[in-house]
Parts: C-alpha cells; sequence; structure tokens
C-alpha cells in the first residue's frame, strides 16, 4: 500500500476485486468568480407555480451553454455559498462550513484582513498540509486531480498558496491571488514588467501561460486551451479525472473580451457593465468548448459536470439603471441577503445515456428545476459517493449527497438550514450570521462598535423572497427563536466571533 500525503491508496483490495482506476466517473467542477444568480440569460428564479420566470437581466446576459448544460440536466434556483470566495472555496474542498473550516473571508496574500474587530484566530492561513480536501482524497484513489485558474486557498508563503499542495497533481494558472492583474495576453496577464516598474514585486500575476504572452489570446480562452490539453493527455492515458476548473472571471478588473464587445456596444448600462457582459459570454464560451472536448474524447457519458459560483454577483449595475447586479434579488457580492449568497448551480451528465452504468447510479433529472436547498457544502459528499470512495475516518463533514435531489425529488432527511457567518470587515455588509431555516431567516449584526443592536433583520422568503421588510419587530418570538438556533450551530461548529474594542468575544445574545 502507497501513502500519498497522508491518505492511503487501496491498491492491493482494488486488484482483487478486478477494479481498475479507469472503471470511476469523471468530474468536473466548473467554478465560476463573482458569478451571481442573475448573471445569465439561464433563468434560475421561479414563479409561484415553480416555472422558471425571466427577469430583466435574463435577457441583457449571453448564455447558450449554460442553457445547454441545463437542458441536460438539472438546476437549483436555491443553492447557497458563502458572500466572498475564499471561505466558499474552502467548504467546497472539505465539504464543511466556512464556521467549521474558519476562513470565513477572502483571504489577502500578504496581511491578515481580519478586520478591525474580526476574531483573532480565524483561519486566514487556509487549507493545510495533509488535511482532508477533495483532490487529495480522489488522488488517492487513483484520480488524476487537475486544478485551472483561480486557487485562493492560502496566502503567500503559506501551504494553501499553491494548489500542489492541496490535493492536486498538475495546476495551471493557481495561486495565492483572487484575482488577476489582467486578462490579457498582451500584459502577460500581470506578469509583464511594466507592472513591476518600482513597485517591488509582481501581484496579482497568472502563472504558468508563457505561450500565450504576446498573442491576442484572452485569460478565460488560455485557460480553456490548457484545461482541455490536460484532458487529452488523461484520457489517453486511460485515467479517470477530476478538473476543477475555476476561472478568474468574472472578477475585476472588468477587461472587456473583445470576441464579445459588439454584442453590448451602445447599451443604456454603460461601459463597466457592457465590460462585464463580455466577461460572461466568454466563460460561457469555455464552458461549451469543454462539453464539446468531452463529446470528441468519447468520454462524456461518464463525466459529470458540475457548474456554479463561488458567492453573488459583484457586475457593476446599480440602481442607477434601475436594478442591481442581482435583481430581483437584495443585495450583492459580500452582503448578507440572497443576492449575497445565491449563486447558480447545474449539474448534468455531459452526455445523458439511461444505460451508462455511473448514470444509473447517479441518474439526474434533465431540463428539471429543483426547489430544494443546496450549499456549496454539497458537492464534497457526492462526489465522493458517486466515485466509490469513502471520506477519511474522523473527518466531519457538514454537507449532504445531492444524489436524491439531482434525481429531481425532494431529499426529507435534509436539513432545510443554511448559515453564512461573517465575523470581518469591512465589507458591504460587515460583522454579520446570517441563519436561514425553512421559509425564514435572521441577519445577527454583532454591533463590535457599540453600536445599538437594532440592525438585527428577521425576513420570511416565502412570502417576501426579496427582503422587503423587516419582521423582527413583529414576530419577537420567532427572532428569539432563530437567533437561539443559530447561536447553537455556531458552537456546534467552533464559529469564532468578533470581538469589541476591549477584546471580548461578542457571541449572539440570547434573550
Amino acid at each position: 500500500m502507497k501513502k500519498k500525503n497522508g491518505l492511503w491508496i487501496f491498491t492491493v483490495l482494488v486488484s482483487l476485486l478486478g477494479i481498475t482506476w479507469a472503471d470511476r466517473p469523471n468530474v468536473i467542477v466548473f467554478l465560476v468568480d463573482d458569478m451571481g444568480v442573475m448573471d445569465t440569460s439561464v433563468p434560475f428564479l421561479t414563479d409561484e407555480a415553480g416555472a422558471p420566470k425571466r427577469y430583466p437581466l435574463n435577457d441583457w446576459y449571453r448564455t447558450p451553454s449554460m442553457q445547454r448544460l441545463a437542458d441536460l440536466g438539472i438546476r437549483f434556483n436555491n443553492f447557497c455559498a458563502q458572500s466572498v470566495c475564499s471561505p466558499t472555496r474552502a467548504s467546497i474542498m472539505t465539504g464543511q462550513n466556512a464556521t467549521r473550516h474558519g476562513t470565513t473571508t477572502w483571504i489577502n496574500p500578504s496581511t491578515n484582513n481580519k478586520g478591525k474587530y474580526g476574531p483573532p484566530e480565524w483561519n486566514w492561513t487556509g487549507i493545510k498540509k495533509d488535511e482532508v480536501t477533495l483532490p487529495r482524497v480522489l488522488s488517492a484513489n487513483g484520480y488524476r486531480t487537475i486544478h485551472i485558474g483561480k486557487a485562493h486557498f492560502g496566502p503567500l508563503k503559506e501551504v494553501g498558496s499553491d494548489p500542489l499542495n492541496v490535493g492536486f497533481d498538475v495546476n495551471v494558472g493557481g495561486a495565492s491571488w483572487g484575482r488577476p492583474k489582467s486578462y490579457y495576453a498582451s500584459d502577460h496577464y500581470g506578469n509583464h514588467p511594466k507592472f513591476n516598474e518600482g513597485k517591488g514585486g509582481m501581484t496579482h500575476n497568472v502563472p504558468h501561460l508563457e505561450k500565450y504572452y504576446d498573442t491576442e489570446t484572452f485569460l478565460t480562452e488560455a485557460l480553456t486551451l490548457e484545461a482541455n490539453a490536460l484532458l487529452a493527455k488523461t484520457v489517453a492515458e486511460k485515467k479517470p479525472f477530476f478538473l476543477h476548473m475555476a476561472h478568474y472571471a468574472l472578477h475585476a478588473p472588468f477587461n472587456p473580451d473583445p470576441r464579445y464587445a459588439a454584442n453590448y456596444a451602445n447599451s443604456d448600462k454603460g461601459k463597466p457593465a457592457e465590460n462585464y457582459a463580455t466577461l460572461v459570454e466568454g466563460m460561457d464560451k469555455s464552458l461549451g468548448d469543454i462539453l464539446d472536448q468531452l463529446e470528441k474524447l468519447g468520454v462524456a457519458e461518464e463525466t459529470l459536470v458540475v457548474f456554479l459560483g463561488d458567492n453573488g454577483s459583484d457586475a457593476p449595475l446599480g440602481d442607477k439603471y434601475g436594478h442591481t447586479s442581482s435583481a430581483p434579488l437584495r443585495g450583492k457580492k459580500g452582503s448578507h441577503y440572497e443576492g449575497g449568497m445565491r449563486v447558480p448551480f447545474i449539474a448534468a451528465w455531459a452526455k445523458p445515456d439511461p444505460t451508462n452504468k455511473w448514470q444509473k447510479k447517479l441518474p439526474i433529472a434533465r431540463g428539471a428545476i429543483q426547489a430544494q436547498l443546496g450549499t456549496v457544502m454539497d458537492l464534497y459528499p457526492t462526489i465522493l459517493a458517486l466515485a466509490g470512495v469513502e471520506d477519511p475516518a474522523g473527518h466531519v463533514v457538514d454537507g449532504v449527497d445531492l444524489a436524491m435531489q439531482l434525481s429531481g425529488k425532494t431529499n426529507p432527511s435534509r436539513p432545510d438550514v443554511f448559515l453564512m457567518h461573517f465575523p470581518h470587515g469591512p465589507h458591504r455588509s460587515t460583522y454579520f450570521t446570517s441563519y436561514r431555516s425553512g421559509d425564514w431567516k435572521v441577519v445577527y449584526d454583532y454591533s463590535p462598535d457599540g453600536k445599538s443592536d437594532s440592525k438585527h433583520e428577521l425576513f420570511n422568503l416565502k412570502s417576501d423572497p426579496f427582503e422587503n421588510e423587516n419582521l423582527a419587530a413583529q414576530h419577537p418570538e420567532k427572532m428569539e427563536q432563530m437567533i437561539t438556533a443559530m447561536a447553537r450551530q455556531l458552537e456546534a461548529e467552533n464559529a469564532c466571533y468578533p470581538v469589541d474594542s476591549t477584546g471580548n468575544e461578542l457571541k449572539p445574545f440570547v434573550q
């Protein structure tokens, strides 16, 4: 038995059973940075009858490949992530809520960015050596694990700064940076000397793409070309693969993708919004190119594709235009409202075939919409269950296997709960915990600066899905019940809390 990164490989057992490593399904997680649920032409929100309902932003964006994937499988209209990137990414890797893995805000590559009143013990250093992660477990069980694009798993000089230390066998483009300095090959994707003159070192430079320098290859396209080449190599070697296709798009800077600029020119939304829309369309083209590659390689039937965003939208759209970037949802990236935590989620077999053994094991409804809650923690147990790989003993998982929900059914044993803990500042919303249970949602404001806690909010998402009416004063008993349940989950997951001006820990107050 060979050990790798503290995990075991059951080589002898597998050979005795007559199973080859190639006898595994392939998995692609297609993760888009800063993509909210409304940044697409595919409608995810539904009407009262559960049918997809279009809103103005669905007619602004062009995402035919997302529609293609949605037609092949199922999309969720109520899928939740953390409101900023690093916590979500660590949750995908570990299957744990941010409160448990401790990375509760985005990781600044060079400085501990806990905020003035943030918890001193939060996990700023990110994913650790030998920590149980999805790619590490899959790699130990015969998968080639490939990371492409944005990583942001840890700061500079820490283990998590390199995806190879997180369990990936291959890394192209991943580093400590949460965004690129430039999407342009003429800028060497931020590695050009012009970005380093007199500034003491490059930052936000995307590595490993030297072959594209001084060409017209947009960053999204370069990463896609690299992904497709690695898929071809892996399939030729008859190895199952896990591809973590994590685009830097749609994050700022909103450099326009020249391939699509004409599609949005001279709109009433302004140049920044037009530029952002080109990033969306370029990302969608990448999805289509990868789906085409799977077909070409003859592995589409045995490849699960999971598409999602890492947090709410950060599109440069505002009330000036009569809508926000998440309209009709309230808020956007970094906020405690639904626009900050609701993201698109689609799961499909790249080529549906009901006779395929993997699709028999994980049947996915076609062209369907799932109304039941799903979360970013669910990817870990779902993928391991499909691959037939057990989670290492002692590793705590907060996610739920999505198999029943992907088939179009409701999972009656699934807790209808999601907790998002952000004990940090500054951001659009600061020092808060958001807790959903059933139709109700509470937002707890810690007010570490000593101001009144009058900003606590209570919403009924069934009657008020867009969070227009704070019911805290009208339903004090429900408010207390929700805060109590929230506090219990925080304690159970060993949450870190903000502190006041004297350094005292601020835990939720229950009357």
